[in-house]
């Protein structure tokens, strides 16, 4: 009888371990450079006890009011059966308005164009950073610089190269490494309190309010590189239909948070130390790497590689979430389909993307090469992550008035704080603007397009295909009256609007001069719900004896089998003849009078035809599918 709360702890325990090395990759790796580069900012004409003191109250209170009050005890309640990020809570807040909501769909494809940036900044900064604390280990000093980037290089082409394999047999080492790592945060931190125990002082606001009013514009710079220190948060809502919202939790209140605020004392009380000694020589005290300072000469090399499997760990975990999101997106229609490959049989989060990948590689080595080091590419970081949190904050709001049926003013009084605060940073890293945050908004514009093209291309396709298509039920009355030549066995046209006839079928009819004995319209729906249980996918409305529509729901996190699904429906397939199916081929062409404008067509035309092919996308085989081509003009 007592095995099942003993199993119960084993599994939560597990899960946590899990969420410590997936979860908290990203903002675990911050020490590495965040207190280094805030301090920085305010570095120009020397460094002071209220400015190391100031900045530190500041990143002590990023961790408390955005990642545990906002994210850890706020957000990670609003989930979609139990799914969490930025595109999750779309499709939530699009079922809570019954999709007639055109800001819903803005605020999640903002969302996703900004995580990208995010996506390409990630592995470049945490693992620069971390290879360049060679240059700390003894005799390592004389270090050049293409040699650290060369060595992050290696790296990173490694880590993207070994994708295509995926990551199930190692990812059961990220929790147990990334445990290790944040324990040596603790203990580092730990190591150095006692030798400024006044760095305690930061846990008063009142220390960060002061230095923010009188540092001025100075202040706000500081306030951006600040915002490093909680990068990752959004990951904590990402990640919970991997993990749930309890091991996240627990993870974060037990494990990483301690750690976190420990190592960022430590490495404020080794600045006011360092600095206590530079007053004492008469010598202005020099911004240094207080991360790697704060370990013993002997323990230094341990330390950069214990740190660099980190930021490969962190790398990942936004790698992974780049498949998921672009899964998602093309799910509920943000994105033209691309190529995805299962990298495992029992998990079905495990996927690799080909083309994400080569591209998110291609973008990471031209930043590392591009910036060239960690403290130059810090100030293109937090625009993409800050941004995203503004997102994030707006369709909370829309899910806690409209989903949770809170009162609108209730609802504000909660977030506008929140959201305030997210327009407070963004702010302060716009600023930063020309130091480098153009790339992660450069980025974003470039996804927004895309996102905007196919939008409104797909939508341009459907309304021209609905003018020139034939009403599917007067093309069925009129077969019944001058039935074609039977055949044996079942058909399954793909379509995109019951409504009308296919032109799949048209061209069918037209050419062979016949028609199976079932035929069936089919259309695969996306539903703004993660899953969908199999037998509640097929939904089926006969016409007539040979003719009937059907439409196959799935959740945008569901993998897509649409042959498997069609056999559940008893007798819908029949055995004598076999099933074909039918898939018609559209080639975009430029209209004598275009409905979008012709630049718009012409990128929708370049998406459409590189998309993949849907056959492999619903999993049809390929032995069994017929393509018939019509030309649509735009």
């Amino acid at each position: 009888m007592q095995s099942a709360p003993t199993e119960t702890r084993h599994s939560l325990a597990a899960l946590t371990l899990g969420a410590i090395g997936v979860v908290y990759g990203d903002i675990g790796t911050s020490p590495l450079y965040a207190f280094r580069e805030a301090l920085a900012q305010s570095a120009g004409d020397g460094i002071s006890r209220g400015e190391i003191i100031g900045i530190l109250s500041l990143a002590l209170w990023a961790l408390i009011v955005v990642v545990t009050l906002k994210y850890v005890l706020f957000l990670s309640r609003m989930d979609n059966n139990g799914e969490g990020g930025v595109l999750s809570l779309m499709a939530l807040a699009k079922r809570a308005t019954g999709g007639r909501w055109l800001i819903v769909l803005l605020l999640g494809a903002a969302g996703a164009a900004l995580f990208y940036g995010d996506a390409i900044i990630t592995p470049a900064l945490s693992v620069l950073s971390a290879v360049e604390g060679l240059k700390t280990i003894p005799g390592f000093e004389s270090m050049a610089e293409p040699e650290i980037l060369g060595v992050a290089i290696g790296i990173l082409i490694a880590l993207f190269a070994i994708q295509s394999r995926g990551t199930a047999a190692v990812s059961v080492l990220f929790g147990p490494v990334c445990a290790v790592w944040f324990v040596a945060l603790a203990a580092l931190g730990l190591g150095h309190i006692a030798d400024a125990p006044d760095v305690l002082n930061a846990f008063n606001p009142i220390n960060a309010i002061s230095f923010l009013t009188s540092h001025g514009t100075t202040g706000l710079f500081v306030l951006g590189a600040v915002f490093l220190t909680v990068t990752g948060a959004e990951a904590l809502i990402a990640d919970m239909g991997h993990f749930g919202r309890g091991p996240i939790q627990w993870g974060w209140l037990v494990l990483v948070w301690p750690s976190l605020t420990l190592n960022y004392l430590g490495q404020g009380a080794l600045a006011l130390k360092s600095l206590a000694a530079s007053q004492a020589s008469g010598v202005p005290l020099a911004n240094a790497d207080w991360f790697f300072l704060m370990a013993p000469d002997a323990w230094r090399a341990a330390l950069v590689m214990l740190a660099t499997m980190a930021t490969i760990i962190a790398s990942q975990a936004v790698i992974t979430g780049a498949y998921s999101l672009t899964h998602q997106a093309i799910a509920l229609g943000l994105l033209p389909r691309l190529t995805i490959r299962q990298t495992s049989e029992h998990q079905i989060g495990q996927i690799y993307m080909p083309g994400v990948n080569w591209l998110l590689l291609f973008g990471v080595i031209v930043l590392v090469l591009g910036f060239r080091s960690s403290s130059a590419m810090a100030a293109a970081y937090g625009i993409a992550v800050t941004g995203t949190m503004v997102v994030t904050t707006c369709l909370a709001f829309i899910i806690a008035w409209r989903y949770w049926h809170w009162e609108p003013v209730w609802a504000a009084l909660l977030i506008l704080p929140f959201l305030a605060l997210d327009l407070f940073f963004f702010g302060a890293n716009i600023l930063r603007v020309m130091e480098g945050g153009w790339v992660p908004l450069l980025v974003a514009a470039a996804i927004g397009l895309i996102i905007m093209t196919w939008l409104k291309g797909r939508s341009a396709v459907l309304a021209r295909s609905s003018d020139q298509g034939i009403a599917l039920d007067q093309f069925v009355q009129a077969l019944t009256i001058r039935p074609p030549v039977s055949i044996d066995g079942t058909a399954v046209f793909l379509s995109q609007d019951l409504d009308i006839v296919p032109s799949a079928l048209l061209h069918n009819l037209k050419h062979n001069k016949a028609l199976h004995k079932r035929n069936i319209i089919l259309k695969v729906e996306t539903q703004p719900t993660p899953y969908v249980a199999p037998e509640e996918r097929l939904v089926i409305e006969p016409l007539n004896e040979r003719f009937m529509t059907a439409r196959l729901r799935y959740g945008y996190m569901d993998a897509i089998d649409v042959p498997s699904d069609l056999a559940r429906c008893e007798g819908l397939v029949s055995a004598r003849g076999g099933t074909s199916f039918f898939v018609g081929r559209n080639v975009i062409r430029q209209g004598v009078k275009p409905t979008i404008p012709r630049w718009m067509s012409f990128v929708y035309g370049i998406l459409h035809r590189n998309s993949a092919d849907p056959t492999v996308y619903f999993s049809i085989p390929p032995n069994r599918v017929i393509e018939l081509g019509s030309q649509i003009e735009l």
